[in-house]
C-alpha cells in the first residue's frame, strides 16, 4: 500500500500500546475484528491475519485465541508458543523468517511450523537465507505470492444451527 499497490483488502494496521505486548490485547483485537466486520462489508470467511516482529507474535497469539475467526495466518519473524499449535493447526498458515535474524531467532518460527505439522496442520514455511530481522520486505513483496495465496483461502462455512 505504501508503494501505491491497490490491494483487494480492507487493511487494519493496529499499533500496540507502548509498554505492552499484543498478547496483552487479544480481546481488543477480536473486538476490532468485530467492529470492522460490522462497519464495512467484510466477508467473515476471508479474514486474514499477518504481522511482523511483535506483530508476528500477536498474529500467532490471535490465531490460538480465535482460530474460528480466521481464514489464514501469515506471521513474519514473530515469536511463538508451539504448545498452542493444536489450537490453530487447521488455520492455513504461511510463516516467514530470516535465517540470520538477531532479534527473534529463526527457531521460533521453525519450531512453531513443526508443532503445527505434528498437530495435523499443513503450514508453509519460507526462510530467507542470510536475511536478518527485516524478512517482511521480502514476505510482503508481490513476488512472494502471499497476497494471491491469501485470496485463495476461505474459512470453512460454519454448520447451520438447528
Amino acid at each position: 500500500m505504501e508503494q501505491g499497490r491497490d490491494l483487494p483488502f480492507v487493511v487494519l494496521s493496529p499499533q500496540c500500546p507502548t509498554g505492552s505486548w499484543w498478547t496483552d490485547h487479544l480481546d481488543a483485537l477480536v473486538a476490532l475484528l468485530d467492529e470492522t466486520s460490522e462497519r464495512f462489508d467484510i466477508d467473515d470467511n476471508r479474514v486474514y491475519v499477518t504481522g511482523l516482529s511483535m506483530g508476528g507474535e500477536g498474529a500467532w497469539a490471535l490465531a490460538a485465541c480465535a482460530p474460528e475467526r480466521l481464514a489464514a495466518l501469515a506471521p513474519v519473524c514473530g515469536m511463538s508458543r508451539p504448545e498452542r499449535a493444536p489450537l490453530h493447526a487447521r488455520v492455513p498458515t504461511w510463516a516467514f523468517h530470516g535465517t540470520d535474524d538477531p532479534v527473534v531467532p529463526v527457531r521460533h518460527t521453525v519450531d512453531m511450523v513443526r508443532a503445527l505439522e505434528r498437530a495435523a496442520g499443513a503450514p508453509i514455511l519460507t526462510l530467507y537465507e542470510g536475511v536478518g530481522h527485516d524478512s517482511w520486505s521480502a514476505a510482503y513483496d508481490d513476488a512472494s505470492g502471499l497476497y494471491a495465496w491469501l485470496l485463495e483461502q476461505r474459512r470453512p462455512p460454519r454448520p447451520a444451527a438447528d
